[in-house]
């Protein structure tokens, strides 16, 4: 029997308890979640890639079944080498559903049996975004209501 992949991808600039929520949750519900790190250099990310995938596995290594991966390709061209015809998505306002909508069409034109599963954060993180930490970070900001505690220590480290 095969597995029930699914990708969880985004940019994660940094990972937040937002996206973290999303992972155990959608890890409840599939045998294998692979958080797709994207590239994204057109977004100009604050962190580099190689540090917003070791962000990601400090904030889910109690999570066994999520395997992390950086990436710089079409989704749907992942998606074939994965093995995995879902997508998570996370929503936290209609703006988000706007947006995923359209990028979920598109997926779906693109390979036909791509599914894309949109996610709502529990209540308490349905306000935080890496923009927003992104915003609090250059001003020394508390953010640690944000991020997980080992994100948080591996920003400050980066940052010193």
């Amino acid at each position: 029997m095969s597995k029930r992949r699914a990708i969880y991808p985004g940019t994660f600039d940094p990972v937040t308890v937002g996206h973290l929520d999303i992972m155990q949750r959608a890890s409840a519900m599939f045998d294998e979640i692979i958080v797709a790190v994207a590239d994204s250099t057109a977004k100009k990310p604050m962190f580099t890639l190689e540090q917003r995938v070791a962000m990601v596995e400090a904030g889910t290594a109690h999570i066994p079944n999520i395997k992390v991966i950086g990436f710089n390709k079409l989704l749907v061209d992942l998606s074939n080498e994965l093995d995995a015809n879902i997508i998570i998505r996370g929503l936290r306002a209609v703006s988000d559903f706007e947006y995923e909508l359209q990028m979920g069409y598109a997926n779906s034109s693109l390979k036909k049996e791509l599914e894309t599963i949109f996610l709502m954060p529990s209540l308490e993180y349905g306000f935080v975004s890496s923009s927003v930490v992104r915003s609090i970070l250059p001003f020394d900001g508390k953010v640690d209501h944000l991020l997980h505690p080992k994100v948080l220590e591996m920003i400050q480290g980066y940052r010193s």
